[in-house]
């Protein structure tokens, strides 16, 4: 699965954007979204997604059961 970020609490504060390791995080009409062929839930870089991590509204990035779970090549 990858993260979205729900638009509708995203105060476009910014602090996801320089935090993902994969650049999966840009601004798209005032507020940020996540490219879910990038996303990797943050997987072999860190033990939690930093968007999540770092966001300062609580359940804005969110799991999003629309893709698949992430899978490190073998």
């Amino acid at each position: 699965m990858t993260l979205k970020i729900i638009a509708s609490q995203c105060t476009s504060c910014s602090a996801c954007e320089p935090e993902c390791p994969n650049v999966a995080i840009t601004e798209k009409n005032g507020t940020f979204v996540i490219d879910p062929k990038k996303c990797t839930e943050c997987i072999g870089h860190f033990d939690a997604p930093q968007c999540a991590a770092v966001c300062p509204v609580d359940d804005t990035c969110v799991i999003d059961n629309a893709y698949p779970r992430y899978q490190p090549p073998a």
